[in-house]
């Protein structure tokens, strides 16, 4: 028998060199809504770019990369 099931969203975004984990807060939101709705929380995500989506441990992850401090 198969059994599917569907896979949580993590998003993840380095503070200070720590990973932050956020959860998904609605599965109707794309990954730019998500980033959007954290910006209002973590300002340094108002200029992060998104990566991914990758599948790591049964999760899908999305990782917000700020561009805050790099050339170029």
């Amino acid at each position: 028998m198969l059994v599917t099931s569907r896979l949580q969203r993590i998003f993840l975004f380095k503070d200070k060199e720590q990973d932050i984990r956020l959860a998904d807060p609605s599965g109707s939101y794309s990954p730019e809504a998500v980033l959007n709705f954290y910006a209002q929380t973590y300002p340094i995500l108002t200029t992060a770019k998104i990566e991914g989506p990758e599948i790591l441990n049964d999760e899908i992850t999305y990782r917000f990369i700020s561009t805050i401090g790099t050339k170029g």
